[in-house]
């Protein structure tokens, strides 16, 4: 099936430079923590619920325990060996007879943390280790019952599924817009968080009816919505898999609570943070691997965001760009344990329609993307850039991106709407996006077992160049020592300049000391077999 004459010997190096581009990130995460990765370890660990003197009366707005915890501890005694160590030493003391206590404790201003040394800090990392390793065997059965539920309801019966975003702002308003759209045909909902929730430093609490343009993402709303979709997934006969946003300063913590409440997939870009939200870049990487370390064993397909770098850049002309971050996001994610199957690497249709012979390169950008990814679920992204209004226009536009995805055998189709320019699409745009969809792909049926162009045409010659200037660009980021880090500062993907010491969240970033200890770290590192 779509067989391009792509070189092996330059596939390979394209591989071998990314791993060399990513390098510094990845022993840049493992000298760090964050204040996200330590809150996320006491999530794993069971502490809930928020300080109610905090806030403005409505319980998003109050500030979680895990903060008030993690704050504190920074505040005493310092982060670089982890909040583990002196959490559970108070506990292990007698200082507070749960963790919720000692939380409350804080809350009070009573609490008291040290680093405990010698046998001390032997007895509480084995009751950290023991207190976590209750969350990861939460995360261990959500994902049997992930296994168990497709085998009774079975998957969607083609290929690619069909990825829909409903988001009122109100939970208990998303929740039958889900179900009506899993009723007319998508196989994966998305509820997109409310505008600026990345850039809060805490993950709200509770069921939440006040998010602007999007939903605020909660365990809550994540619990709620889960349970709505088993109840649809058993009405309709096919599991129907659910999506939020594991990015912005709480990435551990989100991708944690995905985890806990069964999500199945996340968006979770190793860049996206940082180009598009001004996101400090030392901080998302930290942040990044571990919370791929909780999608990788939760069973969490994860979905990268190269398309946006189409939003800013032209697609033609900076089309290596979104090659090279696949690459990038493949290597990061293989580091952090995730398989291929897991990888929704990112990539859309979003060249200048005017341009002649746009369909021809868009389909050379897809197939070269489903060639060098053969086992990932490719996340295929429908045209925003070019849509002008024109309704009808914008409905043909989705039409030749949804007969791509079906020639290229993308993995995963994200519904475009032709209302994309004009308003927030209604329930009725969205029931005729999907017709579309459905549409192009029934009448479309195997015929990427048909489509392969012919070695040395047009499709075949642009994917190599396309591929040829990404190992070139790879070649220029790897001789770099700060390799990826400082190609994010030049402004190399989505045309926008990020320099490592810029950006929010940056005070959030700790190094390690020598007696650091992170149970979930540990837990997660050795697929050790976790019990409750």
């Amino acid at each position: 099936m779509n067989t391009l004459t792509l070189d092996p010997m330059l596939v390979a190096r394209a591989r071998e430079l990314a791993a060399l581009a990513a390098q510094p990130v990845v022993d840049l995460a493992r000298r760090h923590t964050t204040v996200s990765v330590e809150r996320a370890v006491l999530r794993l660990a069971g502490l809930t619920g928020t300080d109610p003197v905090t806030g403005e009366g409505r319980l998003e707005d109050r500030v979680p325990w895990a903060n008030r915890v993690v704050d504190a501890v920074r505040d005493q005694v310092g982060l670089a060996s982890g909040v583990a160590l002196p959490v559970w030493h108070a506990l292990a003391s007698g200082a507070a007879p749960s963790l919720q206590a000692l939380a409350e404790q804080v809350g009070a201003g009573t609490a008291r943390f040290e680093v405990p040394t010698g046998t001390d800090a032997e007895r509480a990392r084995d009751a950290a280790h023991a207190a976590v390793g209750g969350g990861i065997a939460r995360i261990d059965a959500n994902r049997r019952r992930r296994e168990e539920l497709v085998a009774l309801h079975g998957n969607p019966r083609r290929r690619p599924w069909i990825y829909l975003i409903v988001a009122t702002g109100d939970i208990h308003e998303d929740i039958p817009q889900a179900q009506a759209a899993a009723r007319a045909g998508a196989d994966v909902i998305a509820v997109i968080r409310s505008t600026g929730q990345s850039l809060l430093d805490y993950v709200p609490e509770g069921a939440t009816r006040t998010g602007y343009a999007g939903t605020y993402a909660t365990q809550e709303n994540f619990r709620l919505m889960r349970a709505a979709l088993d109840d649809v997934s058993a009405e309709l006969g096919r599991y129907v898999r659910l999506t939020n946003y594991a990015s912005g300063l709480c990435m551990p913590e989100i991708a944690v609570l995905a985890g806990l409440e069964r999500l199945d997939m996340m968006l979770n870009d190793a860049m996206y943070g940082i180009l598009f939200r001004d996101i400090n870049p030392r901080r998302t990487f930290v942040d990044q691997r571990f919370s791929r370390m909780v999608h990788a064993r939760a069973g969490i397909i994860i979905n990268t965001g190269e398309d946006n770098y189409l939003t800013t850049a032209d697609a033609v002309d900076e089309a290596h760009t979104v090659t090279v971050s696949q690459l990038l996001n493949e290597t990061l994610a293989h580091e952090a344990g995730l398989e291929d199957w897991q990888l929704g690497l990112g990539h859309a249709f979003e060249i200048d329609p005017e341009r002649e012979e746009s369909f021809r390169l868009e389909l050379a950008h897809a197939l070269l993307a489903r060639e060098l990814f053969p086992d990932a679920p490719l996340k295929w992204m429908p045209p925003t850039k070019h849509m002008t209004g024109d309704v009808f226009r914008g409905y043909l536009l989705d039409g030749f991106f949804n007969l791509a995805g079906a020639l290229t055998g993308q993995g995963i189709l994200l519904v475009g709407m032709m209302t994309e320019a004009v308003v927030t699409p209604w329930l009725s745009d969205r029931d005729l996006a999907l017709r579309n969809v459905r549409y192009v792909l029934d009448a479309a049926g195997n015929l990427a077992e048909d489509f392969a162009p012919p070695p040395g045409g047009f499709i075949d010659r642009r994917a190599d160049t396309v591929l040829r200037e990404a190992v070139d660009l790879l070649g220029r980021i790897a001789e770099h020592p700060d390799g990826l880090i400082q190609a994010i500062a030049d402004g190399t993907f989505g045309i926008t300049r990020r320099p490592a010491d810029g950006g929010k969240g940056l005070d959030g970033v700790v190094e390690l000391a020598a007696d650091a200890y992170n149970p979930a770290l540990e837990l997660l590192s050795t697929k050790e077999t976790a019990r409750a």
